[in-house]
């Protein structure tokens, strides 16, 4: 793992920044008065150290930084993505071979943390398997397995490269959950909080005692509440709960948004828009899906519950505006449950599926040796199925429906984008047409050459 920051090293022209927002609000002059007068690094430093020691934090949500993280892992990737205020860019795994990117190797340790006294024997072992594991994917290469799917094959020890922006806040939150809350225990995402807390030292000066005040406070312990024995991965994506009445409460959202008015009153403005204009809600929706801010559609909300493979998990992640809730990786999970891709079925279903029980019985015969549970989640293969339950509004819903009803998108997430949109339809037919890929609702596609074709069949 190598983290090196990008961007943010000028240190004394961001603390500035940060001082020159701490003094706004109580200082004579407009804004260039208050940044000429922000000249002294040491003042600016206390002044910062003052102000958020009181609570005040959105000052230094003007202090942004970028990092690139080499060589972490997929279950680092998935852990930092979950972080919604923080932008990423990461590598590929649909079209880049995998196969030979290197992968973890955790200290194997006793439940109360030391190290096992056979830990470079464990080690091995564990290599041994990673290898295997790597060997498969390329097979399944061969057979003729796009490398979207044979990756469901990988370990989530296996690297990824992530470039990574973030203000000072989310910074902040970040370091600290990787420090000292339940994440801490995995020893890898330690280590990268570890290494982000050096930089810290050194460049965000400021959010050191913040972060060392952390030490002290608890993780959250759940453990009375794990109760179910075992895992059934849902049948399939589900619509669990939503607003009543979608269409009609997108509709008078967009009334009273335009006319300021009580819901008594919107009885008479749709007696009145009835007698004008019989297809006025059409016209409505119409006029809402061309909107460039769609704040009706945020009026109303879905609640689902979704199987998917951790692989594709990501994908749903990345939109940022949804409440997910995805499983922490321990308690671990059981490593029976698993997605098998359509193409494997056809080509290599035999030979994927001793995939799968060659891992699970590596994995139990490490559960044996009585090691810590956070040590053994790189045993979760990419096609590795979880639940994962999310609400969001209708206009991140139709945002999302863009992104993955589109035939280029993987087929996994795809089809689950593809079946919430379905279940959606039948409760709100007027918002269901919003729902969709872009060529579909837009009749047009902005992947240019590279289009899928679908568009000019329309």
């Amino acid at each position: 793992m190598r983290i090196e920051l990008l961007n943010g090293k000028d240190i004394e022209n961001r603390i500035r920044t940060v001082a020159t927002a701490g003094k706004l609000s109580r200082t004579k002059g407009n804004v260039f008065d208050v940044l000429d007068s922000c000249n002294d690094y040491e003042k600016n430093l206390k002044l910062i150290n003052r102000i958020i020691s009181m609570g005040h934090k959105t000052i230094v949500e003007h202090d942004y930084f970028v990092f690139a993280l080499c060589d972490v892992s997929l279950a680092v990737e998935q852990t930092i993505i979950g972080y919604r205020l923080t932008s990423f860019t990461i590598k590929s795994g649909r079209e880049v071979d995998f196969g030979s990117v290197g992968y973890y190797v955790p200290n194997f340790r006793n439940p109360d943390g030391t190290i096992k006294k056979n830990n470079k024997e464990l080690q091995k072992k564990y290599c041994k398997h990673m290898d295997f594991l790597s060997k498969e994917y390329a097979k399944l290469v061969d057979l003729g397995v796009k490398e979207e799917d044979a990756r469901f094959v990988l370990s989530y020890s296996y690297h990824t490269n992530i470039v990574m922006g973030l203000d000072a806040r989310e910074l902040e939150k970040m370091v600290k959950d990787f420090l000292y809350g339940k994440k801490s225990n995995i020893s890898e995402i330690k280590e990268l909080g570890e290494q982000l807390f050096a930089i810290i030292k050194e460049y965000v000066p400021y959010l050191v005692p913040q972060i060392e005040a952390e030490k002290n406070h608890s993780c959250d312990e759940w453990k009375d509440y794990y109760i179910s024995k075992s895992i059934k991965i849902y049948e399939k994506p589900q619509l669990a709960h939503y607003t009543d009445n979608v269409d009609e409460t997108i509709l008078r959202s967009a009334l009273k948004y335009r006319n300021q008015c009580s819901e008594e009153e919107l009885v008479s403005i749709e007696e009145e828009l009835n007698q004008k204009n019989p297809n006025w809600k059409e016209d409505v929706f119409h006029k809402i899906l061309y909107s460039s801010e769609q704040r009706e559609l945020e009026q109303v909300q879905f609640g689902f519950e979704i199987p998917i493979s951790l692989i594709i998990l990501k994908h749903l992640t990345r939109h940022r505006t949804h409440s997910l809730l995805v499983p922490d990786f321990v308690p671990l999970w059981n490593l029976e449950n698993y997605q098998t891709p359509p193409s494997i079925k056809r080509l290599g279903e035999k030979q994927y599926h001793k995939v799968f029980q060659k891992n699970l019985k590596v994995f139990e015969e490490f559960q044996k040796e009585n090691i810590m549970e956070e040590d053994l989640i790189y045993f979760y293969l990419c096609g590795q199925f979880v639940n994962v339950t999310t609400t969001m509004n209708g206009r991140t819903l139709a945002w999302i429906s863009r992104m993955r009803c589109c035939t280029k998108a993987h087929w996994e997430i795809r089809s689950i984008a593809r079946e919430l949109v379905k279940q959606v339809g039948k409760i709100a037919p007027l918002y269901g047409k919003m729902l969709g890929s872009t060529c579909e609702v837009f009749h047009t596609c902005p992947e240019g050459k590279e289009s899928c074709g679908k568009v000019n069949e329309r």
